[in-house]
């Protein structure tokens, strides 16, 4: 079956990227047609606060429908793109319940985004799991919760169960160490009768020679201070060599060898690009880097097709002489990218000459570590402490979406601040999942 989409502009992917390219082609009043397999929006760096209770599902989220209600220009389909006929111009989107479908379109917009990366474990992911969707970090708030429950139960196995593992000390990694330190120091202590939640010991693992690598000294130095200062311990010049249901083996740069028991492992390490880059490069015939990601011109055009434009993590952007641009992996760099291709798409509709070669600007970054700490980097403007946590806050609040949403989490951000408190600590079935899928 095809759907009628005449002169429709196609964008696969409602992320930061897919969704501010949306938004501008809709003000340029141009019919625009978003296919995503979910049917929401995920404020993705506030993904782990969901995980470890901070906040829940519905204050990071918003339907896309919801988004363009007003918007008469943007048809919304919920279904997961399975391939691309670039000859023909048209999307194959497999829906349930509906079988699959073909999307024609004039000019098409891919922004798969990417995953995490287990560098060819792929078994190891039902057991360390990510925060990088809804769904698993519903399951990753349920395994840490579990975690406390069980150690309440059985006295034998405390160690392992009170023992929490995050592979990877990006900022992901780094908050997400931070919050279980919290989680355990301040929320939960005093709350079991045959446990003390604050002996829980968190490791923070990264295979290089300090955290935060891409930020500049001294940040990742302050970061690290701070972590430990929670309790955290890091561990550096570390790999993971396996991860079981109840140990992780590690590796020391000196090759030597280390066994920790532990039942909850979160994986923040390392990414891959979308497998819509590979369809993408398939069908065009396209070259991918060893991430899989898409190789795209200056003008973020797909070589041989400059009606298809692929942005975000899914594409390694190429300079004029053909050599790969170092673009960080950041939501500001695919919404620039979004507002860029929209930008190209309206130039081309108008018949006007397209803008030059895509540029980002680069207007810093921000990390938290835990309540009232955070480093950040802001055009050159490096500091720590409460003022980069303050920053860190007026940032995401700015860049959420919905009135609503920006309300709910600065409310539920500034009770946690005075309580320590939680209220999003609900043991879901997501966790009874990961058990069925482990089982």
């Amino acid at each position: 079956m095809a759907l009628d989409s005449q002169r429709s502009v196609v964008v696969v992917g409602g992320g930061f990227g897919g969704l501010t390219a949306v938004r501008r082609l809709a003000a340029a009043g141009l019919p625009v047609t978003l296919i995503d397999r979910h049917n929401y929006h995920l404020f993705q760096p506030l993904s782990y606060q969901v995980a470890t209770g901070a906040l829940s599902p519905g204050d990071i989220a918003m339907p896309l429908r919801h988004v363009f209600r007003r918007a008469p220009s943007v048809t919304v389909l919920l279904g997961e793109v399975c391939g691309f006929d670039l000859g023909q111009r048209r999307v194959a989107v497999r829906s349930h319940g509906a079988g699959t479908i073909t999307v024609p379109y004039e000019s098409l917009i891919v922004a798969g985004g990417s995953d995490y990366s287990y560098f060819g474990h792929e078994q190891w992911r039902q057991t360390a799991l990510e925060v990088k969707t809804l769904d698993s970090a519903l399951e990753v708030r349920g395994r840490i919760l579990h975690a406390f429950e069980a150690a309440e139960l059985d006295p034998s196995e405390q160690e392992a169960w009170l023992t929490f593992v995050v592979v990877g000390a990006g900022p992901t990694g780094v908050e997400m160490a931070g919050q279980i330190a919290e989680l355990a120091r301040d929320t939960l202590a005093g709350e079991f009768r045959r446990i003390d939640s604050r002996r829980a010991r968190i490791l923070l693992i990264e295979t290089a020679d300090r955290v935060l690598g891409s930020f500049p000294a001294p940040l990742p130095q302050r970061a690290q201070r701070s972590l430990e200062r929670l309790g955290v311990s890091v561990l550096l010049r570390h790999t993971v060599v396996d991860v079981r249901e109840d140990a992780v083996e590690l590796q020391a740069a000196d090759g030597g060898r280390s066994l920790v028991r532990a039942r909850t492992v979160v994986w923040a390490a390392g990414v891959q690009a979308s497998p819509l880059a590979g369809l993408l490069a398939q069908a065009a015939g396209a070259q991918l880097d060893r991430a899989g990601r898409l190789m795209v011109d200056p003008g973020l055009a797909l070589p041989g097709h400059p009606e298809v434009l692929a942005l975000g993590d899914m594409v390694q952007v190429l300079d004029g002489a053909g050599h790969p641009r170092n673009l960080p992996g950041l939501a500001p760099v695919a919404m620039q990218q979004g507002r860029y291709a929209a930008a190209v798409i309206a130039a081309r509709r108008r018949g006007d000459a397209a803008p030059g070669p895509f540029r980002y600007r680069d207007k810093g970054m921000l990390a938290t570590i835990g309540r009232a700490s955070a480093v950040a980097d802001l055009r050159g403007l490096r500091f720590s402490g409460f003022a980069a946590w303050a920053a860190w806050l007026l940032v995401h609040i700015f860049y959420l979406i919905g009135f609503e949403n920006r309300i709910v989490v600065l409310f539920r951000w500034a009770y946690s601040y005075l309580t320590r408190g939680r209220g999003s600590r609900l043991i879901t079935a997501a966790a009874a999942l990961g058990e069925r899928r482990r089982g």
